[in-house]
């Protein structure tokens, strides 16, 4: 856990109002070809759970799960409401949507999580590599996951408070999470970064054992961007493009 003095990066971080764009971010995706999933493959009802990030819920990436299902894929949510408590806790909600969705689907899932969300998939990925296909990481600190605007670190410490008065938890129960996320992916792992993101740092997103790919937009909007949209396709039909990150 980071000091409590610590509120996050500053320095060399886009300004958090760039994150405004949402509703133009979102106008612009309805306007897209590839919202009609023009030009892109079809699926193949593979299995696909969708997570959402830091005090979010199902909502924030309804948009692309119903996206995914016209496109062909079996695309599911996990019934998170407010992704805020602790993240076994959140991990347990997480891991039995997984177990049954590979249960009903006979074949290994992909998660595609948003911010917090690509973190909790790329652990629960790491304790359960049979049951999970790859993940895709949308804006999320795969690297370190408290580079983060300070507005965001906030809001963290206002998670912790919140653990700590309902569930007894101190920040310490973090720990086994945090390791688990540093050790090496053991399925492949899709890095999606913006370095106009206004609330987790760039840098913080890419990792050498990820295929890190570059968009243009917001970090709330990530999930509402075409751009993200096309290589998700693109990764479920094992098609990815870009370059890998190889430091720097």
């Amino acid at each position: 856990m980071p000091p409590l003095g610590y509120l996050g990066r500053t320095a060399g971080q886009p300004p958090v109002w760039l994150e405004s764009r949402l509703p133009l971010e979102s106008l612009r995706l309805r306007r897209h070809p590839v919202f009609a999933g023009d030009g892109l493959p079809r699926g193949d009802g593979r299995p696909v759970l969708l997570i959402p990030g830091f005090m979010a819920g199902d909502r924030s990436v309804a948009t692309m799960r119903d996206w995914l299902v016209r496109l062909g894929h079996g695309a599911e949510l996990t019934g998170l409401l407010l992704n805020i408590r602790y993240s076994e806790a959140e991990l347990r909600t997480l891991l039995l949507r997984l177990v049954d969705l590979y249960g009903r689907a006979g074949r290994r899932v992909t998660l595609v999580g948003h911010s917090r969300g690509g973190l909790l998939a790329k652990v629960a990925a790491h304790r359960h590599p049979e049951l999970v296909e790859r993940v895709v990481a949308l804006g999320s600190p795969l690297a370190n996951p408290y580079d983060v605007h300070p507005l965001t670190m906030a809001g963290v410490r206002v998670a912790q408070l919140v653990n700590l008065v309902r569930y007894a938890r101190t920040g310490a129960v973090e720990r086994a999470f945090l390791r688990d996320l540093q050790e090496p992916a053991r399925v492949p792992l899709t890095s999606i970064y913006t370095r106009s993101d206004g609330i987790v740092h760039w840098r913080a997103c890419l990792r050498p054992d990820a295929h890190c790919l570059e968009v243009d937009g917001s970090h709330v909007g990530l999930a509402l961007n075409p751009e993200v949209y096309a290589l998700v396709a693109l990764v479920l039909a094992e098609l990815p493009r870009g370059h890998a990150w190889t430091g720097g």
